[in-house]
């Protein structure tokens, strides 16, 4: 028996009524815009890099406590993960600290210095 009280499911994997492509899809561009790997962001939240390759191609819908800790892992919100448009880092100091987070203060620091140090390099003072 069909239930016509509930539109149907499309198949077409690239729709955006598609929930779990959708979230991959956003998934995939928002670590693509901030020039990590998969390996690198599976490593921060602590899973396999074959369960984030399943959620960045929407086979696998992670858990909310993994949606959120997604969204705090890549500097953006769930809503705009699940949203219609794939979320893009607003500034370079969003990349840059979205690339710290995942480093020991100590680590952090020393990249910090060798960032201001290249700038101040490349400005040539």
């Amino acid at each position: 028996m069909v239930d016509k009280s509930r539109p149907p499911r499309s198949a077409d994997p690239e729709s955006s009524s598609d929930l779990p492509a959708r979230l991959g899809r956003n998934l995939s561009a928002r670590r693509k815009a901030l020039g990590l790997t998969q390996a690198g962001v599976a490593e921060r939240l602590g899973v396999d890099t074959e369960t984030l390759s399943r959620f960045e191609r929407g086979k696998h819908v992670p858990s909310l406590q993994t949606l959120e800790r997604l969204a705090e892992t890549l500097g953006s919100t769930c809503a705009e993960l699940l949203g219609q448009t794939p979320p893009a880092p607003s500034s370079d100091a969003l990349m840059v600290e979205t690339w710290l987070s995942g480093l020991k203060k100590k680590d952090a620091a020393f990249a910090l210095q060798m960032l201001k140090a290249c700038c101040d390099h490349l400005a040539g003072r």
